[in-house]
């Protein structure tokens, strides 16, 4: 997954979405969550896995505020 689309990520992800950013296979990513040993938190929505993107971003080091040319505001 490049930067870009990284970047491009809603608030949260599906499982498969977030085990492509992290180079992980889904076999394992579906085990990694069954056994809480996944690298970020997984929220478990009745049947499906969802990841929040912030811990994604924060794992892999990509930081969307500095990606877009923000900055916090002067007082």
């Amino acid at each position: 997954m490049t930067y870009e689309e990284l970047l491009a990520l809603p608030a949260a992800v599906d499982l498969d979405t977030a085990n492509k950013a992290l180079t992980i296979g889904r076999s394992t990513g579906y085990a990694l969550a069954k056994r809480d040993e996944y690298p970020v938190t997984v929220l478990k929505l009745g049947n499906a896995y969802r990841v929040v993107t912030a811990e994604l971003h924060r794992l892999l080091g990509v930081q969307p505020e500095e990606a877009v040319g923000c900055s916090a505001p002067s007082v």
